[in-house]
């Protein structure tokens, strides 16, 4: 024979002997083909996530984030259960907790000692590893999971969302990587002054991040769903797995993006006070913008060649195009040498404009990289500006600067380059950075920016350049207030945050927070000076302080835990910009004693507030008290949830005459085989729902639908054996053990299903093993596995199957795992459809009473409560009478009850021919034989 038959034959015999020890998968692995010993070893060897969720609170744009991620170890063996995700570098980490097995391990804040050879900053705030302010951070853990254990893991973070473009944007990692039975984004928002503007985005990865608004695909992901008030918000993201799937098969879906902005009516700002502290949000509107002085600072170097410098070059043609009239600005190149465009600033004018775009375009890479040099003779270009126009209170100065690299040209030292930079400048103007690629000096460019009043901003090798270039120019591009100052009467508070700012930028907003030394004081004086253009403003009010209604932290959408009710977080967001604050004067400072000082204070504080800082860290203790894990007999599928996949199935109440009352729909499938087995048929048209049993013997195998001829479907069901209960009616009972559904149309393909595995062959062959969830599809055939509960078969997106898996953790002798059939789509079988299930899929029953003779009424029928005893229910189908009774049946391993009429003897006359017609000779058997055709 053949090899490829040879692989059949093993992987048939390997899975007829239900193989479940996974020590053996190495061995096994070794003799399938490549692509079956892939998935092998990726599905069982790693533990199973059966559940992601994020859980998140934000009050007053400070936001409370939980992540709570599920592991299952389905596996003989402990495994390793490893938790990671990606977190923004601007949040705190305020707790973590693993519960593995029965045991519990909880995190402490504990004080870091630091180094002073990490005074240059290699430490996790200097900083982040991604990409500056829109940068995120990984948060990994891991514990062994024993054997058929189960661990989860429960991060907490907290951050104050940055405003950026007229809009806070809330951003959370979902990356469970890999599919997940459970997965949910839930996001709650309260913000007292009115929310304007919320929007979902879709879904992104590192390529799209920070690129603009993404205007080009505003949808929301699938399952988004969006609540709003004026001033509370929730939105919800429970994807499918096949809705997963569909956006990534790997698991790895992308940042979920939640943007939105408030109502502004006082022009000093939103003053919110809460238990003895405040904090002021400051962002005026409708304000003329301010001229600015602006030098491009562009890398050349050898590094740039191809798509960087490309990108580099469209990004500042479509920034000059947005350059105001009374704007001036300056170009320089970089290598080696250093190139200057024009000996000063000049005027945005068509011919200038022009002749700026004529330079970039004929940059060309070169050469290295002299970072130093570059730094100094723009700055100096740009001073002397300064100084010969006397225009520091008229307009914004502000360098722009762009790098790949590390300076390997002139000066290299990175500490001197920040010193000589810093002196360069002199606070005269805010330096703003940007890194491009892998290869770039953070380091360096944070630290530039930093002393000199700017941003950093890292654009990572795989992302549009381009976009995030301009993207980040729109933030600084507008500036509306230089000089400004936020003042509050001394006696009033203590401990402000930063209230000294250089620029106010159209769409974005100053916070400072602070305490009041009087609690009780109905309003707080706010004074706010600043220029703009030729004017000097001066912004002065009292501010009331309505503390029973305005700060009130109360009124979260129903169902919703709110993290913030035992905490205040107006505190919070004092703490956690004082922390920032001193996490920046730290880097910058050169003055040991300084540096120990501000090292101490940001402890401290952290440590009060149990957060994750550069001077903190969490160490992980067990705790005394431990878990109860949940007693539970039965794993199978829960009812709740299969609304969602199969249709309605109507129930019945008993008839008091010849007229049967409705009662409320279930929401099960209409037609299905599970249980001993029990059968359950429902005809919509007479709203009658019928049902009966079939007495086989183990190892038969049934025929459940049979369209062979048409839709090319078939289903066939082999029982297995288990005795029944003590005190039962029945020496044994029958359970499916496998199911069947074969599909000849377009291309012949295959499904089996066990208790345990999935095999599929659609000219390739895959074994799935069912405690892993996963999603396999083609353009005819989708199946999805979720662990320990159902295979949803989707064939031709008309025909839908759903197989449910009843599973016992400690079965009773007479308990087997065993499988229950259900059809959740028939639109696409034929009226010729045939089949224990399949012949009833068009046919229409009447329910009528019959006269009941003598020797009917001695062999006792049951009788409905309230019926006539002279006679009986009958049901009439294709001229055939068909004696029922009212019965009630229980599907879904006993969870469920259907009302129905039970036809009795196996159906007889119910069912075209006898039960022995619908036997088939093989679980592949398509039932097209002459013989059969001609007895049913």
């Amino acid at each position: 024979i053949s090899g490829q038959q040879d692989l059949e034959l093993l992987a048939k015999e390997l899975e007829e002997a239900e193989i479940l020890d996974y020590g053996l998968i190495d061995n096994i692995a070794r003799r399938l083909p490549r692509h079956t010993r892939f998935n092998l070893q990726r599905l069982e060897t790693k533990p199973r996530m059966s559940e992601f969720s994020v859980r998140t609170t934000i009050i007053s744009r400070y936001a409370f984030t939980t992540i709570s991620c599920s592991l299952v170890n389905s596996g003989s063996e402990a495994r390793e259960g490893i938790f990671e995700t990606q977190i923004p570098v601007t949040a705190f980490i305020s707790n973590f907790t693993m519960v593995i097995g029965d045991r519990v391990y909880s995190g402490e804040v504990t004080g870091k000692e630091w180094k002073k050879s990490d005074r240059k900053g290699n430490n996790r705030y200097s900083r982040p590893r991604d990409d500056g302010e829109n940068g995120v951070e990984t948060f990994r853990a891991s514990g062994m999971i024993p054997r058929k254990g189960e661990a989860t893991f429960l991060l907490h973070y907290e951050e104050l969302l940055q405003r950026r473009l007229g809009k806070y944007q809330y951003t959370v990692s979902v990356r469970p990587q890999q599919l997940v039975g459970r997965l949910r984004v839930e996001v709650s928002i309260l913000e007292n002054s009115g929310i304007t503007s919320l929007e979902v985005l879709p879904l992104q990865n590192s390529k799209s991040r920070g690129a603009g608004n993404g205007e080009d695909d505003v949808s929301p992901p699938p399952s988004t769903m969006v609540g709003q008030t004026k001033t509370l918000a929730k939105v919800t993201f429970s994807p499918s797995v096949v809705q997963q799937a569909q956006i990534a098969r790997n698991g790895i879906l992308g940042d979920f993006i939640v943007r939105y902005d408030v109502n502004r009516e006082l022009s000093v700002g939103d003053v919110q006070v809460l238990n003895g502290y405040f904090v002021h949000y400051f962002a005026p509107k409708d304000l003329p913008p301010l001229p600015k002085n602006v030098v491009f600072v562009l890398d050349s170097s050898a590094s740039m060649v191809g798509t960087k410098l490309r990108q580099t070059k469209d990004a500042l043609f479509t920034i000059l195009q947005d350059l105001r009239p009374e704007d001036h600005f300056n170009i320089i190149g970089f290598s080696s040498r250093i190139k200057v465009w024009q000996d000063q600033l000049v005027p945005v004018t068509p011919n200038n404009i022009r002749d700026a775009k004529i330079y970039i375009h004929n940059m060309t890479p070169t050469g290295a990289t002299n970072i130093n040099g570059a730094l100094q003779i723009s700055t100096k270009i740009l001073n002397d500006y300064i100084a010969q126009n006397d225009i520091e209170a008229r307009s914004v100065s502000l360098m722009i600067f762009l790098t790949d690299g590390q300076p390997t040209s002139g000066e290299r030292q990175s500490a001197k380059i920040v010193n000589n930079t810093r002196e360069a400048i002199r606070n005269r103007f805010c330096l703003f950075t940007i890194g491009i690629g892998n290869d770039v000096d953070y380091w360096l460019l944070e630290r530039l920016a930093l002393e000199n009043c700017g941003m950093m901003r890292r654009i990572r090798e795989n992302e549009d350049a381009a976009a995030q270039l301009k993207g980040f120019y729109d933030e600084i591009g507008t500036p509306l207030l230089s000089d400004i100052r936020v003042d509050y009467p001394t006696d009033s508070v203590e401990q402000v945050t930063q209230n000294l700012f250089p620029n106010y930028f159209n769409g974005s907003e100053i916070v400072i927070a602070g305490k009041l030394l009087n609690r009780t004081a109905n309003s707080l004086h706010v004074e706010v000076t600043a220029s703009n253009s030729d004017k000097y403003v001066l912004l002065k009010t009292d501010v009331p302080i309505d503390l029973t209604s305005r700060n009130h932290v109360g009124g979260m959408p129903s169902g919703t835990e709110d993290p913030a009710n035992d905490r205040n977080y107006v505190e919070r967001a004092w703490s956690y910009l004082t922390i920032k604050e001193l996490l920046t004067s730290w880097l910058k400072s050169d003055d040991s004693e300084e540096r120990e000082h501000l090292q101490e204070r940001a402890k401290k504080l952290a440590l009060t507030y149990n957060f994750i800082t550069p001077f903190t860290t969490l160490k992980m203790k067990e705790l005394a008290l431990q878990a109860q894990p949940p007693i539970e007999i039965y794993t199978g599928p829960s009812v709740e949830g299969l609304g969602e996949i199969v249709q309605g199935l109507q129930g019945h109440s008993a008839p008091s005459g010849k007229d049967g009352a409705n009662s409320p729909a279930f929401g099960l499938p209409w037609s299905l085989s599970d249980g001993d087995p029990h059968f359950v048929v429902d005809f919509p048209l007479s709203k009658l729902t019928v049902c009966f049993n079939i007495d086989g013997e183990p190892g038969d195998i049934l025929r459940l639908v049979s369209d062979h001829k048409n839709s090319g479907v078939t289903v066939n069901g082999q029982l297995i054996g288990a005795p029944a209960p003590h005190h039962g009616h029945k020496k044994q009972r029958t359970y499916f053990r496998s199911i069947t559904i074969l599909s000849d149309k377009p291309e012949r393909a295959y499904l089996e299903v066990t208790p345990t595995k999935v095999i599929l062959d659609d000219g390739e062959r895959l074994v799935l093993p069912c405690d892993h969830s996963a999603v396999v599809g083609s353009k005819n055939l989708e199946v999805s596995i979720v662990a320990h509960s159902r295979v949803t078969v989707v064939i031709r997106g008309t025909i839908g199957f759903v197989i449910l898996i009843h599973h016992y953790k400690n079965p009773a002798h007479y308990q087997k795992d065993h499988l229950g059939f259900y059809i959740s789509n028939s639109k696409g079988l034929s009226a010729g459809s045939h089949g224990l299930i399949g012949q009833f899929l068009y046919q229409d029953v009447k329910l009528t009473q019959e006269p009941l003779d003598q020797s009917h009424h001695m062999a006792g029928w049951n009788q409905t409560k309230g019926a006539d005893t002279n006679s009986r229910n009958t049901l009439r189908l294709k001229g055939r009478l068909i004696p029922v009774v009212w019965k009630q049946r229980k599907i879904y391993n006993g969870q469920q009850e259907v009302d129905c009429w039970f036809a009795k003897n196996n159906a007889e006359k119910l069912i075209d021919g006898d039960y022995k017609d619908y036997l088939a000779s093989h679980p592949f058997d398509t039932g097209t034989n002459s013989l059969m055709e001609n007895r049913l």
